[in-house]
């Protein structure tokens, strides 16, 4: 008997980040984690920044992942789930200097945030948020097994 599986479709505006079917996939969302399985309700909601981790042949598959929606829905007898984030990158992607650079963006972001005569608020809050979720997925991952 063959494990039933869902399609998996991760995309930012930039590219196709991942495209496969997985046994099943946690993400974060706006309202708390959750785990899509095959035959999931239909849903749709928004995401938060955190890590989806997509399991495949008893291997995770980790992204960083910032902002952005998910949809759930079934047809044919397929379940399939489609992200669209803000921000997502397979946590292999994340090297020490770009963590490096993260941080260090993370913390000219910060700073920038803290000048109240700067108009575009909303656009370094996100970057500052996108910078500290690499930061902290890839610290996550970092001693875990995980396919590359």
């Amino acid at each position: 008997m063959s494990i039933k599986k869902l399609q998996l479709k991760i995309v930012t505006p930039e590219r196709l980040i991942l495209e496969e079917m997985v046994e099943f996939v946690t993400l974060p969302t706006t309202e708390g984690e959750i785990t899509i399985m095959p035959d999931h309700v239909p849903l749709i909601a928004s995401l938060a920044s955190g890590d989806i981790v997509a399991f495949e042949n008893g291997e995770h598959i980790p992204m960083a992942v910032s902002g952005g929606f998910i949809e759930v829905k079934k047809e044919n007898g397929i379940t399939t789930v489609a992200i669209l984030a803000d921000f997502a990158e397979h946590v292999s992607a994340i090297t020490d200097a770009e963590i490096e650079k993260a941080k260090a963006k993370a913390e000219e972001l910060r700073k920038l945030a803290e000048n109240k005569e700067v108009v575009d608020y909303e656009h370094f809050a996100s970057e500052l948020e996108r910078s500290l979720t690499r930061v902290k997925i890839a610290d996550k991952w970092k001693t875990k097994k995980y396919r590359k």
